[in-house]
């Protein structure tokens, strides 16, 4: 689900809410995008030129069956129509007409040339024209916008193959349940001398590649710690795959997040009881400082969901950490995180200037905060429980929730997640991570190779059909392979 904000810059400064229904990025978001790189040359110049003698004779027939002793010439002209739409009905591109179409093309012209020659009234003609140009721009309209439908329903729908996967690992963990034993120990999961990655995650691949992807670049991957938390509905297929799976000497350890028991009671029950992983927001805004053809800008923010906010209960003992979402590949070592001297910031993340506070008003103007700011991006994050937990930081969290009885629950996690840290954010460098990799065409290789991390925010993931295919060996490269229940599950 896409939350859009159309806003009209003015030189950089105040930023006013406008409308702008012809804007196509904001209509429809990352389908328009996608539409065009996906756009197929039609071969259909026949078929537009027969379409055209349709719309004329549609045109002009009405005109036609009016004039007295031209009985017989309107029933050819309705017989040509009739034939002509039979011959379209089933026809997209030029190989598509039957054989017979240059006697029917050549009949018509014919046909249309002797009604121009009879005296009509033009402004029945073109009051018929209008009728038809109006129907066709609604069917198109109308095209659009179940295309549309059809494109986001495939990008936020679980694939069916990944489904399968995760009731197959289901299935197989209570098949031997008796094989399942925890073999790891409390003081080691607590130890700060490793790193310590989190992560929140329903999707078992998502999840398994970007840990493969993090152990795999690691320079000492037996000190890495991956505590991956997920819900009741995953977790066996979540804990069946990491015990099938090994990522070189790190340990990954899976979490029921409905089931913890260090959960304090001041926690709001909707937390407690379903996992609410990164959010993502869709913010549509128009820059008239801009030219026509870049006035329109469409960026995706990744925040924190309300589940990240429980970590200083989750984590009891440890202090720093690094969050990734799970649509993270790591391509360098990330243990230099750990030596950052954040002073008394509490999150270390990339931030975006390209989007800044007074650019989203309408869904934080009840709150205070500097407009200058610039928004931060989950996905890579680096975490200092410690001065989170002195500072409060998950009680401001609920204080911000109660300002927002009528909003929905996930659409408060956008004000939420950016207000909370104001004034104690660490900025990271841009090198950390590159973004954009779910919805943006235009990122250079140079770019993505020099990257530590790729971070495919947005809407077009690189697991789903739909996922830009310049991008997917990147992450393709880290994907599990020669699984048993994926080659049952027909991923590849």
């Amino acid at each position: 689900m896409d939350t859009a904000v159309d806003g009209k810059e003015n030189q950089g400064q105040e930023v006013v809410q406008e409308e702008n229904p012809k804007s196509c990025e904001l209509e429809y978001g990352s389908y328009c995008l996608w539409s065009v790189e996906h756009k197929e040359e039609m071969k259909d110049a026949i078929v537009k030129r027969l379409k055209d003698q349709l719309f004329m004779a549609r045109a002009h027939y009405p005109s036609i069956a009016k004039l007295k002793h031209q009985e017989r010439f309107t029933r050819e002209l309705k017989q040509n129509i009739q034939e002509h739409e039979h011959m379209l009905s089933d026809t997209i591109a030029d190989a598509d007409l039957p054989p017979f179409f240059t006697k029917k093309l050549e009949k018509m012209e014919h046909i249309i040339e002797r009604v121009k020659s009879c005296e009509v009234g033009c402004s029945n003609v073109e009051r018929k024209l209008r009728q038809l140009l109006d129907i066709t721009e609604d069917e198109a309209y109308f095209h659009t916008r179940q295309s549309a439908f059809l494109y986001h329903l495939g990008v936020q729908t679980m694939p069916k193959t990944h489904h399968c996967l995760s009731m197959r690992l289901t299935v197989e963990y209570f098949k031997s349940a008796s094989l399942h034993r925890e073999l790891l120990n409390e003081q080691t999961l607590e130890d700060p001398a490793f790193f310590h990655y989190v992560m929140f995650s329903r999707n078992v691949l998502a999840a398994s590649t970007t840990i493969n992807s993090t152990a795999m670049n690691s320079k000492d991957s037996g000190s890495v710690i991956f505590h991956l938390f997920t819900d009741t509905q995953n977790f066996y297929a979540m804990k069946h795959w990491f015990d099938r799976n090994s990522y070189l000497e790190a340990i990954v350890h899976v979490i029921n997040i409905d089931n913890h028991n260090k959960l304090s009671k001041n926690v709001e029950s909707i937390e407690r009881q379903q996992l609410w992983p990164t959010e993502e927001f869709r913010v549509t805004f128009s820059n008239h400082s801009q030219p026509f053809q870049r006035r329109i800008k469409t960026e995706y923010i990744s925040v924190f969901g309300h589940s990240q906010f429980l970590l200083p209960d989750l984590l009891p003992n440890l202090n720093r950490v690094v969050v990734l979402d799970d649509d993270l590949v790591v391509q360098k070592d990330l243990s230099s995180l750990w030596n950052l001297n954040m002073g008394d910031k509490v999150i270390g993340a990339v931030q975006f200037c390209g989007v800044r506070l007074c650019q989203l008003r309408a869904y934080i103007e009840e709150h205070n905060f500097n407009t200058d700011s610039c928004v931060w991006f989950s996905g890579l994050n680096v975490i200092e429980l410690e001065k989170w937990r002195d500072l409060g930081i998950t009680s401001l969290h609920g204080q911000l929730l109660q300002k927002e009885i009528s909003v929905s629950h996930r659409l408060k996690a956008l004000p939420r997640g950016l207000l909370a840290f104001q004034d104690l954010i660490y900025p990271l460098k841009d090198s950390w991570v590159q973004s954009g990799l779910g919805y943006d065409y235009g990122i250079s290789r140079i770019d993505i190779e020099k990257a530590a991390t790729l971070h495919y925010n947005g809407v077009m993931k690189p697991w789903l059909d739909l996922g830009i295919h310049d991008y997917k060996s990147y992450w393709r490269k880290y994907m599990t392979n020669g699984e048993r229940f994926m080659a049952e599950c027909n991923i590849h």
